[in-house]
């Protein structure tokens, strides 16, 4: 059974629009009537015979569903029949972005066309889907600090027990350095906890909040690298979001405790700690994957354990910091 050129070794190797489309698909004019091209298609192979391409002079003018054009009246002509507005791209465009923009227009089939609107191919239903098979894998991988390739990641899904073992615990080794780092730290403010023990209340749930304000940052930003969009154009508008998530969240989280626990200082330093480990999450979400990247060390392992230490370490010592100088 031959392999599909598209993919070898199980992941799609081709990476723009041009790789994957098929110009061996049915080709008719305008004025064609829709019982002629029933007829003419029968018995002819083609790669695909999802859409009928409607072009005239090499220009593309639009596609005709194969299902509108089964159930189409004997006499209409594929001028009636096409979407003259059907989606199209560049041969240059990347195969995720073309495959999204199939998506976005709800077609299972996507036209290549060049700058000068001649037709190139068709990109048909199954390379649409393998190609965005491929790239889930990878968003997923890069969501687990993978940069690389989807290779690498199946790689390293697929290594022995030991690989694992000794791939993994030097970074929980960090991060275990890094709890204890974390329990000096509170150490650092006992006095402070000893004369108001309500602070210990509040750690996890900072802690927590931070956290998770830094996944989604990441989430964010793995899914714009993943189709075309670059890092310069999304750092300002997720350092904003982040301010503006730590904002609305102190505003809740002040009256909440106030209102809770009768305690209008503790309040204030709750809402500051929250305020300020948010927006620091989203700046350390962004950099460290791309730091550990840009000095040769896999992400994959490193960047969730080494970021999630930090950034509970930045979030005690904000709070702690927050708290020595509002509390009474």
């Amino acid at each position: 059974m031959p392999i599909d050129p598209l993919i070898a070794n199980g992941r799609v190797t081709f990476e723009t629009a041009a790789h994957h489309a098929c110009d061996q698909v049915p080709i008719f004019l305008p004025h064609r009537k829709a019982d002629e091209v029933r007829q003419q298609l029968a018995g002819r192979p083609y790669e695909s015979a999802s859409h009928v391409v409607v072009c005239e002079h090499q220009r593309f003018l639009g596609l005709v569903r194969i299902e509108d054009l089964l159930s189409a009246p004997a006499d209409t002509t594929l001028g009636e029949l096409m979407d003259p507005n059907a989606p199209v791209v560049a041969p240059g465009v990347d195969q995720e972005v073309a495959a999204w923009h199939a998506v976005r227009n709800e077609e299972s089939a996507l036209t290549v066309v060049d700058r000068d609107g001649h037709f190139v191919g068709v990109i048909p239903p199954h390379r649409l889907l393998a190609v965005l098979l491929s790239e889930h894998e990878e968003d997923l991988s890069r969501l687990g600090g993978f940069t690389k390739s989807t290779a690498a990641a199946r790689a390293t899904s697929e290594e022995r027990v030991e690989r694992r073992f000794w791939h993994r615990v030097p970074w929980l080794l960090v991060g275990l350095g890094g709890a204890l780092l974390a329990a000096d730290f509170v150490g650092w403010f006992e006095g402070k906890l000893l004369h108001q023990v309500m602070l210990a209340f509040f750690i996890p749930g900072i802690v927590y909040l931070a956290d998770a304000v830094g996944t989604q940052t990441e989430t964010v930003v793995v899914r714009g690298l993943s189709v075309g969009v670059g890092m310069r154009r999304m750092v300002a508008r997720e350092l904003l979001t982040g301010l503006a998530i730590g904002l609305s969240l102190a505003v809740v989280a002040t009256p909440l405790v106030w209102l809770r626990w009768g305690e209008a200082d503790v309040a204030l330093c709750v809402g500051l700690s929250v305020f300020a480990a948010c927006s620091t999450a989203t700046s350390a979400a962004m950099g460290l994957p791309w730091l550990l990247d840009a000095f040769g060390l896999d992400p994959a392992f490193g960047s969730g354990p080494l970021a999630t230490v930090i950034q509970d370490l930045l979030s005690i010592l904000i709070y702690f910091a927050i708290a020595t100088a509002v509390v009474g």
